[in-house]
């Protein structure tokens, strides 16, 4: 992760603006049980690369995993990264559940895993209740804040949350709450970021609303790769991207050209053309869902395997068009070449 002030941030030992990764839930073929070792060779894997981890999100499946997995795949990838000699690198765990009361639950739990950050999504099963009640969404997030032994991100993902998607008025109120620590945005919406990274990016903000860890500032990011570059420039603290998975030299590279370009415009022609290609390819492979990931990573890295059931495997005629696809061939070639493997 990168190590220098970046929108006005001093990065210190936690939590860093950077490239993170939701890391997908890798399961043994015969038995649907956790596979482990893929786990734990992905997450050093990004890792090295310069991406950290956020365990049990949308990619990772968390809605098919018990407590017991979730908490054993934050165990496993700190075990990992500590042996590995990367004990520098934070964890995030998606805690999100169906209730206020399990949400809690799940962010003790993830605390004691070893888990430095959590990231929680509105609970999506009574959205036609919730997704008009910013009063009730407000109150869910404050308490659950209140009571975290950790810090907390906000996941904004209308697709997963039954269409909850919180607007920027919401979000920047959270974002004063001592123990809220960022949000991540993967509605894709530009001007939502824009406005609250402004509002965060405001020199007071922090000598009004002090942070109950000194080292968890807000920090905004966006929930794709395809907007990386502009996000930037309009005080966002780099990305939590699926993509990141498949090409993570390629995305980490991509922030550091386009933190190069705030102060040397020289950087931009670079890192625009870099964008525009992690942009084509998060577009094409994001289609493919889950299962088009897993089976990326299964062809350049030969782990991968499938979603567990319900989830479908992509169908072998789909994978052979998304393999061959330009946009994704694209990926691989720069990916192959920044990771020296060309």
């Amino acid at each position: 992760m990168a190590a220098t002030t970046v929108n006005g941030f001093h990065p210190s030992r936690s939590l860093k603006p950077g490239v993170y990764a939701p890391i997908p839930a890798f399961f043994l073929p015969d038995t649907e049980d956790l596979d482990i070792p893929s786990l734990r060779l992905h997450v050093v894997r990004l890792a090295k690369a310069g991406v950290a981890p956020l365990m049990s999100g949308s990619m990772g499946e968390a809605i098919h995993l018990n407590h017991a997995e979730r908490n054993t795949v934050i165990k496993e990838a700190r075990s990992a990264l500590d042996e590995a000699g990367l004990a520098d690198i934070p964890i995030i765990a998606g805690t999100g559940a169906g209730s206020t009361r399990e949400t809690k639950e799940l962010c003790r739990e993830a605390a004691d895993a070893g888990a430095d950050f959590s990231i929680v999504i509105p609970p999506g099963y009574f959205a036609g209740v919730l997704a008009s009640n910013p009063k009730a969404l407000k109150a869910f997030f404050t308490e659950v804040a209140d009571e975290s032994p950790i810090p907390v991100f906000i996941y904004n993902y209308p697709g997963a949350s039954g269409g909850i998607d919180m607007d920027s008025d919401l979000i920047s109120e959270l974002a004063e709450h001592p123990n809220i620590c960022g949000v991540k945005l993967t509605c894709g919406n530009v001007g939502k970021l824009t406005r609250i990274a402004a509002t965060v990016a405001d020199k007071s903000f922090y000598s009004r609303f002090p942070r109950k860890n000194p080292k968890a500032p807000f920090l905004v990011f966006g929930g794709f790769a395809d907007f990386l570059t502009p996000s930037t420039f309009v005080n966002a603290h780099g990305a939590i991207a699926g993509l990141a998975n498949v090409a993570p030299y390629t995305i980490v590279k991509l922030w550091e050209l386009s933190v190069a370009a705030l102060t040397d415009p020289a950087a931009l022609g670079e890192a625009n053309r870099l964008q525009a290609i992690a942009a084509c390819g998060d577009f094409t492979i994001a289609k493919a869902s889950i299962a088009g990931t897993k089976y990326l990573l299964e062809k350049l890295y030969g782990y991968g395997g499938l979603p567990r059931k319900p989830l479908p495997p992509i169908q072998s005629d789909a994978a052979e068009q998304l393999w061959a696809h330009p946009h994704v061939q694209g990926l691989v070639q720069i990916e192959r070449v920044l990771s020296g493997k060309s």
